[in-house]
């Protein structure tokens, strides 16, 4: 189902490009031919680096915004064929204890932002990433899209809205979007220097200089896990399907793991650490969800989609280059 045709020739713009996911997937449309545009605030504890475009510097055009900034919104909306919104607050501790700057970024930008494709640019397809953690602690497993919302965190109510005024203005407006709700991504470019993107960070940031692996309870959660290049042909798809249009849409893996052995495996791969089971902090226990995993059967039967990299490969492709490029993420 995929075209990579589709992309040729085309205006593309990416809200925080040089992210994680962001990079990852402009340097992928910077392959199929695509004009694209990065807008990122570059706010340190935010995750973009501008290292992560360096493969492709040269070819992409860099505006230095902040999504919560209207007027540039207006104006970078513009004359675009599609949109992928991935700017966020991705930290839960962080939204607990500043739940302003995250319903600022995570709910209000995102209205602002349709408000903009309504004006000025109707005809956009946007793609939109949320998170897992609008479900909260799972009531039963594997978690589907009719699984009920009950975030246990600011970040999660404040991503569910996001999500809402997406679909609202499709069903309204008819401003195309679909959402992704992503489970665990991970791989090169990810934020490492701190847990603020997500646990693994700094697990490999450990794995890599060769300290301990702190492994909070007793290790027996559960959890999915996506390499970034899945993410990345997941979001792509979603923005060549019509059929997605207005659909919320899990993504997931066919190789839950608990933590305690996503740590051996990252040891065993890269002969460089150990671990230790640990209490867990109280800020962050009383956020836990437990064990979770996705059923993603929505978006393979609709768009084709499902995981091509396994948890062990990843993991290598993730831990070489942080080998390689360590300098450029934790110093």
């Amino acid at each position: 189902m995929n075209n990579d045709q589709d992309f040729k020739g085309k205006n593309v713009l990416i809200t925080g490009g040089a992210g994680f996911i962001g990079s990852n997937l402009a340097i992928k449309l910077v392959e199929l031919e695509a004009y694209v545009t990065v807008i990122d605030s570059l706010i340190p504890e935010y995750g973009g680096n501008l290292f992560n475009l360096d493969p492709i510097k040269d070819k992409v055009k860099l505006n230095i915004s902040d999504v919560r900034d209207e007027h540039s919104m207006k104006y970078l909306i513009k004359e675009h064929d599609y949109l992928f919104n991935l700017a966020g607050q991705t930290s839960h501790i962080d939204s607990m204890n500043n739940p302003y700057a995250d319903l600022e970024i995570n709910a209000r930008s995102q209205l602002s932002i349709l408000e903009a494709c309504r004006r000025y640019n109707p005809e956009i397809k946007i793609v939109f990433a949320s998170t897992r953690q609008i479900y909260g602690k799972p009531q039963y497993l594997p978690v589907d899209e009719k699984h009920p919302l009950y975030p246990v965190d600011v970040n999660g109510i404040n991503k569910m809205a996001g999500e809402w005024y997406h679909l609202l203005y499709y069903d309204v407006y008819k401003i195309r979007s679909v959402v992704l709700r992503l489970t665990n991504t991970y791989g090169p470019r990810m934020r490492v220097k701190d847990a603020r993107q997500t646990f693994l960070g700094i697990w490999i940031k450990n794995v890599i200089e060769g300290n301990k692996i702190l492994v909070f309870g007793d290790g027996k959660q559960i959890r999915d896990f996506n390499y970034v290049d899945d993410v990345v042909n997941a979001i792509l798809l979603s923005a060549q399907s019509e059929d997605a249009d207005g659909m919320i849409f899990n993504l997931g893996a066919d190789d839950p793991i608990n933590l305690e052995d996503t740590a051996k495996l990252m040891i065993e791969i890269s002969h460089n650490a150990n671990y230790e089971l640990v209490p867990f902090p109280a800020e962050r226990k009383a956020i836990d969800i437990g064990d979770y995993y996705a059923d993603y059967r929505k978006i393979r039967s609709k768009l084709g989609w499902q995981p091509k990299i396994s948890l062990k490969d990843g993991l290598k492709l993730t831990i070489n280059y942080y080998q390689e490029f360590n300098k450029h993420y934790c110093e």
